[in-house]
C-alpha cells in the first residue's frame, strides 16, 4: 500500500470516528471521540497538504480540550 492510499485511510477512519463522537449521548464520551477523530483529521490535512482542513480540525481539538477539562474540573469541585 501507498502512503497516499495510507492517509486516505486515515480520512476515512477520522470521518468514521467523528460520525461515532455525533452518535453519543454522554457529552464527554462525545468530546472524547470527536478530539480524537479531528486530531486524525489534522494529521490527514497535513499529509494531503490540505491546511484548511488541518486548520478547522486543530481549532476543535482545542475546542474539544477546553471543554473537556471543564467537564473535568467541575466534576471534582466540592457542591
Amino acid at each position: 500500500m501507498d502512503n497516499a492510499a495510507i492517509w486516505e485511510w486515515v480520512g476515512y477512519l477520522a470521518s468514521v470516528v467523528v460520525a461515532i463522537s455525533l452518535m453519543m449521548s454522554n457529552i464527554k464520551k462525545l468530546r472524547w471521540w470527536n478530539l480524537v477523530g479531528a486530531a486524525l483529521f489534522v494529521a490527514y490535512g497535513m499529509a494531503i497538504s490540505a491546511i484548511p482542513v488541518a486548520l478547522v480540525n486543530f481549532f476543535i481539538v482545542l475546542i474539544d480540550i477546553y471543554y473537556l477539562v471543564r467537564l473535568y474540573k467541575y466534576e471534582h469541585r466540592p457542591k
